[in-house]
Order: structure tokens, then sequence, then C-alpha cells
């Protein structure tokens, strides 16, 4: 390498200063230690009582200290021994005042000097004072640098110590608002709220005001040591008052000194205030709900400050936003609650033959548990009012319950209902789509007509029912589900079953427990029953008085076949209640409604002898097969198994005038 191309190199800690030991070289070493020890300290405490000892050496002084005017003289840090006893606040006061450093004698002990100079703009107020014999003003000079450096340090110390008290607090307050998320109810939320307020400002006690405007009060919760944990305060007294009509919030030193303070809250829970931060309570809107307020810092803390209220208005801001929350979850539960109080009530069986009572009884009993359910019944028996019952009366009461027709849809289209399917799973899929299975998640769901499923449809069923998971058509994803099926049908399915219709496999796995339901002709006793329990119900809706039916009227209910069983007379009872001119339903009424598209009613009531029941029996059966057949008498005669002039025959044996009407039409 020529001598053009040599480099040179010194490095920090080699310059010669650091090898020295003279008076300078410790000035620059102690002001680099200052600096640099100042990048990694978090905590300024710790960094003054470390620095202390060494500034005493460095200026070779037997006393040093830190002390601040606020406004009185207040010592924050001490090292060695003062023999004078007490310290010049004269020339503190001075070195202030002129922002230079100085030098005098101590006034009692000639041999003992003091120097004090300020830490600079960065650290106002605060003075490095050291005492001392033999101290030389050619050291004041050295006081005033390792004072500016010292200032500078400390400040970035305390900075450095103030962020991460605030990262800290902002951490904790995340968490805190974090486990606001559970609750559901706002009693314990209120009094969760409280709890963390004082834990995190470190208070002896914290309350929510929430402002009642409609009133015109708040409402203090938690307000401990006062009867039923609240209070109730107008709104335009106390700092509270002031807050919730500014917006600002007021931090209090001394409560009892201060002309807005509401002393009545202590009298009622015999607290004594002392010091208090009440912010404004803000919702998602930015509306005021109220305030929050601490009380009385924990002993050997200062007043609150800044950083304090800065705190508080955030954790209020998830406060409110909780509150919000859990009064919206309040008010959906309170919801959901009343329409399951109103869908138990709709959802009755009613009856007292012997039949729906066996009914009841062992829905009471399936109810709680997760048995799949098999109904069994002719179209209109009610299979869908006791799969509900079976919802309604066990654990899963709060949870959906979801219906579906299986007759109604196509095998895709079934599957898709079911199951779900994907975005693009087929040409109409334009967006995901989640299946009933999913949607009754928890709850129920009752498939209504199974009997009609189809056999790609029965396959996927009953690996859903044995493995507890479901695909979405058109997707690969395996979804578990926790849902009980309840399945029905009018068809006889153990026949479907025998000629090859529906999966045996299947069959089983639904009918672990089977309800067989009566047709409505099978139990005359509970027409009445019935009849008048949904009249009830449709008098409500229609917004008269419950109608009454007079004996006559029942008999003729009773004696109806009703072949469309309770849906049927449902549907009757719907028409009686807006169509009924008075406030009883007579026979006429029954009469006018099934009349002329229905069938007359025979009168079957029990007073009837075995003769004259047989001769309306027959009369109602002829002029039935006639309805049937379109009015063709020859027709009529091959149905019943008869010649016509047979059944003309006994016709008129029967008192029938459509005999007459007959045979003109004939001749």
């Amino acid at each position: 390498m020529s001598k053009a191309e040599t480099v040179e190199w010194l490095d920090w800690k080699r310059l010669p200063l650091f090898s020295r030991f003279d008076a300078e070289a410790s000035l620059i070493q102690i002001c680099d230690q200052l600096l640099e020890e100042a990048t990694v300290q978090e905590s300024g405490c710790d960094y003054i009582r470390q620095f202390l000892p060494q500034l005493a050496t460095v200026l070779s002084c037997q006393w040093c200290t830190l002390i601040e005017r606020t406004p009185e003289w207040e010592t924050l840090f001490e090292f060695g021994r003062n023999v004078a006893g007490g310290f010049p606040i004269s020339l503190c006061d001075e070195a202030l005042d002129r922002d230079a450093g100085g030098m005098c004698a101590d006034e009692k002990r000639e041999d003992w000097s003091f120097l004090a100079a300020p830490l600079g703009d960065v650290r106002s107020g605060t003075v490095l004072l050291v005492g001392g014999r033999d101290i030389t003003v050619d050291r004041l000079g050295e006081l005033i640098v390792v004072a500016r450096v010292l200032g500078y340090a400390l400040s970035i110390v305390e900075k450095r110590e103030k962020h991460q008290r605030r990262i800290n607090r902002l951490q904790t307050t995340l968490h805190i608002a974090s486990s606001f998320s559970s609750a559901r109810e706002t009693q314990p939320l209120l009094e969760k709220i409280a709890e963390e307020a004082t834990r995190l400002l470190e208070c002896e006690r914290s309350s929510i005001f929430i402002w009642d405007r409609e009133h015109k009060q708040v409402v203090a919760c938690p307000a401990l040591g006062v009867e039923g944990n609240t209070l109730r305060l107008p709104d335009n007294v106390g700092i509270v008052g002031d807050v919730i009509h500014s917006g600002v919030t007021v931090r209090v030193d001394d409560a009892y000194n201060d002309d807005r303070f509401d002393p009545s809250v202590d009298k009622s829970s015999g607290f004594k205030t002392h010091n208090l931060l009440c912010v404004p309570l803000r919702n998602n809107a930015g509306e005021l709900i109220g305030a929050f307020e601490v009380m009385n810092k924990e002993k050997g803390k200062s007043d609150f400050n800044d950083d304090d209220a800065q705190s508080l208005e955030e954790l209020g801001v998830q406060a409110a936003t909780a509150l919000e929350n859990t009064r919206e979850i309040e008010q959906l539960s309170r919801s959901r609650d009343q329409l399951t109080e109103q869908v138990k009530q709709a959802v009755q069986i009613i009856g007292k033959s012997s039949a729906i009572s066996a009914l009841r009884s062992t829905i009471e009993r399936l109810a709680g548990t997760d048995l799949p359910v098999l109904i069994l019944g002719e179209s209109g028996t009610g299979k869908e009012v006791v799969s509900q019952s079976l919802h309604y009366q066990g654990p899963r009461a709060n949870t959906p319950f979801i219906a579906i027709n299986c007759a109604a849809l196509t095998e895709t289209l079934l599957e898709s209902e079911l199951f779900g399917h994907e975005k693009g799973a087929f040409t109409d899929a334009h967006e995901t789509r989640v299946g009933k299975f999913e949607l009754a998640e928890g709850g129920t769901l009752f498939l209504d007509e199974i009997g009609d499923m189809s056999p790609g449809g029965q396959a996927k069923l009953l690996r859903v029912l044995e493995q507890k998971v479901i695909t979405r058509v058109g997707g690969s994803e395996s979804i578990p589900i926790n849902v009980r099926v309840v399945a029905a049908t009018n068809a006889k399915l153990a026949d479907a079953v025998r000629d090859k219709k529906f999966r045996e496999d299947l069959y089983y796995r639904l009918s672990v427990v089977t309800l067989d339901l009566p047709p409505l002709r099978e139990r005359p006793e509970d027409v009445s029953l019935l009849a008048e329990f949904f009249l009830s119900q449709f008098c409500a809706q229609a917004n008269r008085r419950v109608l009454k039916f007079s004996a006559e009227a029942k008999k003729r209910l009773q004696a109806h076949l009703w072949p469309g069983n309770v849906r049927e007379l449902r549907n009757l009872m719907e028409r009686v209640a807006f169509l009924c001119a008075s406030d009883r339903v007579e026979v006429e009424d029954l009469a006018f409604i099934l009349s002329p598209s229905r069938d007359s009613v025979v009168d079957m009531s029990a007073d009837l002898s075995l003769k004259e029941a047989s001769r309306r029996f027959q009369q109602e059966y002829i002029r039935r097969t006639i309805k049937r057949v379109g009015g063709n008498m020859s027709e009529t005669a091959k149905c019943l198994g008869l010649h016509r002039s047979n059944l003309y025959r006994k016709m008129g044996q029967l008192e029938m005038h459509e005999a007459e009407d007959a045979s003109e039409l004939d001749d």
C-alpha cells in the first residue's frame, strides 16, 4: 500500500482523554456515561441513584443532591453527608432565575462551600447542588457541564419511562377491554369496570354514572355502601353534573374545597372523598351517555394527573362500548325469551283422550334427550307441533328450530337446502349459502315428509346422522354440527323400506323412537277442546270477545269425520272467528261455513239409536259416492256393489229425495 493510500483509524474509547485521569478527562468520561446510560435506563429514580455517587467523586465533594422548586424546594435525590445541615435556598433560587451556576460559602462553617447549577430548560426548576470542604470556584464550570448533560439525560430517561408507563397502561386497558366482552348482564359489567378502573389508576373507588336524560337524573353504579348498590342523583349538581353537561374532564385535588363538589354522595355511602378525576362517557356515536369517576389516589401516590385522565378516558371508551353491547345482548336475550315463551304457549298439545295424554307424557321424557324421533301420522294431525314440543320443552329451547319440507324440493335443491352450497357449485350458485343444518346448529332440525326424500339425499342424511359432520354442495370442508334431528311422514315408512323405496339403515337410524299420532276422528272427545283453543286464539287476532259454542254446534263438530284432522279444524275456527255474526257459534254458522263445498255433516250424537245412526250413515255414504262420481247413478251403483234398480230401492227406503231426482234424470 502506498503512502498516499494509508488510512489512520481511531475509535471513541481509544481517545487519549479516556486514558487520562485529570479533571477534564474525568468530566468528559462521566458525561459520556451519563448519555450512554440514558439510552437504556428505564427509571429516572434508578438512573439518578446510580450516578450521584460518581458525580460526587468527579466533582470532589462530600455531598451531592438534586432538588426541585415546586414552588417550595423539595429534595429529589441525595448522596453523601451534608455536615452543614441545611442548604443555601437563595443560591438555588438565583441559579434558576439567572439560569447560571453559582457558588457560596456556608454561613455557619467556613470550611464548607456550595455549588449550584440548573439542569436547563429540559428540566426547568431543578438544580444540581453539591457541598463539601475545600471546594473552589474552579469546579463551577465542571458542575455546569455535568448539570446540563444530566438535564438532557434525565429528560431522555423520564420520557422513556413515561412512554413505557403509557404503553403498559394501554396494554392493560386493552386486556381489561377484552375481559368486558364476556359480560352478558349490565350490573356485573358495571362492577367489573369499576374494579378494573381502581386497579389501573391505583385509586380507592370508582363509579359509573349513567345519564337518564328523560328523568334528568344520573344513576351511579356501583354505589358502594348504598342500599341496592345504586344511587340516583339530579343531573345538574356536583362535579358529575358539570362533566355530563360540559363534556369536559374535571380533576380535583381537594374535593371539599371545590364549590362544584356534592358531599351528599359521601353522606349516603359513608365514604370520604379527598381527590377525584371525572371524565365524560360517550357511546360509539360520540353522544354523552354519562360520566366515569375515580376517587382517592392510594396512599403514597401523588394526585391524579394528565396521564390518569387520558387513561380513564380511553378506558371509558371501551366501557361505553361494552355497556352498549351488553344492553343490546340483554334486549336480544329478553326478546328471545319472550318469543320462546310465546312459541311455547302456542305449541300446546290439546286433548284429554288417553292417546293424547300418553303422547304428552312421552314427549316430556324425550324432550331432555337428543334421541332421533320419527313422527308418523296422517296429514294435519300435528306432526310439526309435536316436533316443536320436543324442542321447546328441552334444553335446546333457546336455540334454533328449523323445519324443512323434503317433499317440496328436488334432489339437487334438497341437498343445497340441507347442507348449503359453495359459490359456483352449480349454475345459480352466485354466492356461498349456509344450509339448514348449519342454521339449526345447537338446536333442532325438523324433516317433514321424510318419506319423499330422494335416494341420494337419504344417503347423505345417513352420513350426517352417523358422523355428525356435513359438507356443502361443491365444497370439500367437513363442518361439524350439533343438531337434533326429528323426522315426520304421513307415509307408511315400513312399507317403503320393504319395497326398497327407503333405505333400511336410515329408517332404523331415524326411528330410534317412533311416535304415532292418532287421527282426530279416533279421539272425538278432543274436538271441543281443540275447537275452543283455536277459536280463542283467532278471536284475539280478530279483536273480538271469545265466542262460545252452542250445545248443537258442539255436537255438529264432534259428528264431523275431519278428514283434514286438526289442520281442518284449525282452519274452520279461523273462519268462524272472523265471519260469525254473533257472540255465539250456532249450528247454522258452521253449516254456512261448511256448505256448499263440503259434505253435510252426519249428526252422530250419543243419544241416537243404533238403527237411526246406521240409517244416517248410509244416507251420508251414498251421497258422498254420488258426489264423487259426478252424479252418475250407474257408476254409483257399481261403486256400491249394487244394481242400479237396487240402489234406487235402497235410497227410497232411506227416504232420500235424491232417488226421485235421479229417476227423473234417467227418464
